[in-house]
């Protein structure tokens, strides 16, 4: 969905190449976007090979936080070498059927972020473990034990800092005009994407019977209430 100008990448912001009017700068759109989804996808590339992983991910200010075992792993690789990855997000917000194929399209809002990957450590890393459980799970770090010293020992946090982003959107219907040549006859819009939990589902050691915590229940009817994921 983006093609990027990269020629300058340390000295002036990225730029969309093709559909350039479809980027924008922004943040509370960027911001948005990231607050909205639960996965991300984090590519850098290793002895000259691609890797790309998707994972949970939250934001927290300028920074968008990730993590990882100690025990190894690409991204803590690349954080170590200062190599400069990329992380993208993209959101799907419905199909666009014109009337040809070629000229179909997507509803999207979509961005990469650039840069370096930083080790948080001791306290912070703490904060950004509980940060990042209430992003993906709101409340239930209250609702379960404490993460053990050699849980938290065994887990790594990354972050990368929003400073160089590009975002690409298209929120529009299909492409026509009253002289445009095709048969108004055949049918043209949006299907528009709309994503919703589903009914919990207790794990088989749970005893009949147990409540339904309040995480899950806020979950849940907050996204049938909005009608994606939050």
């Amino acid at each position: 969905m983006t093609t990027i100008d990269t020629a300058s990448q340390t000295s002036a912001p990225r730029r969309i190449r093709r559909m350039s009017e479809r980027q924008t700068t922004d943040r509370d759109a960027l911001f948005e976007l990231l607050d909205t989804e639960l996965v991300g996808h984090l590519a850098v590339a290793v002895e000259g090979m691609p890797i790309v992983v998707p994972m949970g991910y939250a934001r927290d200010g300028e920074y968008v936080f990730v993590h990882g075992s100690t025990g190894g792993g690409f991204a803590l690789r690349a954080a170590s070498e200062g190599q400069t990855v990329a992380f993208a997000v993209t959101a799907l917000d419905g199909l666009v059927f014109a009337r040809s194929l070629f000229d179909s399209s997507m509803n999207y809002r979509s961005a990469v972020a650039y840069g370096v990957l930083e080790p948080v450590e001791g306290e912070a890393a703490d904060a950004a473990l509980l940060a990042l459980a209430a992003r993906l799970m709101p409340g239930r770090a209250d609702e379960v034990r404490a993460m053990t010293r050699k849980e938290i020992a065994a887990t790594r946090v990354l972050r990368l800092r929003l400073d160089d982003v590009v975002m690409k959107t298209r929120a529009a219907g299909a492409s026509e005009a009253v002289d445009d040549g095709e048969d108004h006859a055949v049918w043209a819009g949006v299907v528009p994407l709309a994503r919703a939990w589903g009914a919990p589902e207790p794990s088989v050691l749970t005893p009949a019977g147990t409540p339904t915590p309040d995480s899950v229940v806020a979950l849940t009817t907050a996204a049938a209430r909005r009608g994606r994921l939050h």
